[in-house]
């Protein structure tokens, strides 16, 4: 397994290069205690102290992640994020407050914001947190991950049995995996009920349609509840799953 000097399995970006992160806090030597602790991380991590900074800092980066304080010296982490976003519109943002009020939260996630800690915080916690965003936003990819299937925003990692959307994780019972790995791995094909049974309940068809209706249907409410769809019939011929159109 690839790991980290921490110990953790190591994370790249989905090319191989190393993940790219932005520090941005006016006290220098928290900046540089979290700067430390991401390179440990085998990031490729910059600092700046105040908000002109970050911009000009985010615009030669070109950050996955940024962690950002929401007190600077010359404005707020929520002006500066609108700024970042305009830099790199998917950044994963998490915020650094010394203030834990219910206002300051909503503030952070309104404005953009991904998730938050409050200061004082650990630095594992800050490393679990980023680790954490930026595998869900798919911008991170463990190193020694086992093979994948991915079909437009769809991924399923065979080995871990995880299957994600869009970043978020999908629960699926095991019947459920193999009915979705069976049609990932023939993606834009038409496959029959036969086939469907053959593959995945290793049935002789006769009958038993109503199994693979019902799957289907559980699986449409799992991977496409609340997106736009893609398990779709084939009136007649069976089911096919295809990426969304762009």
């Amino acid at each position: 397994m690839n790991t980290t000097r921490s110990g953790r399995p190591a994370l790249t970006r989905p090319d191989g290069t190393p993940l790219r992160v932005l520090v941005v806090d006016d006290d220098p030597d928290l900046a540089e205690v979290l700067t430390g602790a991401l390179r440990y991380e085998g990031w490729e991590v910059r600092a700046a102290g105040d908000g002109a900074g970050a911009v000009a800092a985010a615009r030669a980066l070109l950050p996955d992640a940024v962690v950002l304080d929401v007190m600077l010296p010359d404005t707020d982490g929520f002006a500066v994020l609108r700024e970042l976003h305009g830099v790199q519109p998917e950044v994963c943002v998490l915020f650094l407050t010394a203030r834990d009020a219910v206002e300051d939260r909503i503030a952070g996630i309104t404005a953009g914001g991904d998730d938050y800690v409050t200061k004082p915080f650990s630095l594992e916690e800050v490393v679990a947190r980023l680790r954490g965003l930026l595998r869900r936003a798919g911008m991170a990819r463990q190193l020694d991950e086992g093979p994948r299937l991915v079909v437009g925003d769809l991924v399923m990692d065979e080995d871990a049995r995880e299957v994600t959307r869009a970043g978020a994780l999908i629960e699926l019972s095991p019947t459920e995996f193999e009915l979705l790995r069976f049609l990932m791995s023939n993606p834009r094909l038409v496959l029959s009920k036969a086939q469907i049974l053959d593959q995945v309940w290793s049935y002789d068809f006769g009958g038993r349609a109503h199994v693979v209706e019902l799957y289907i249907s559980y699986l449409r409410k799992k991977v496409d509840a609340g997106r736009e769809p893609m398990i779709h019939t084939v009136r007649g011929a069976g089911y096919v799953l295809k990426p969304v159109a762009r």
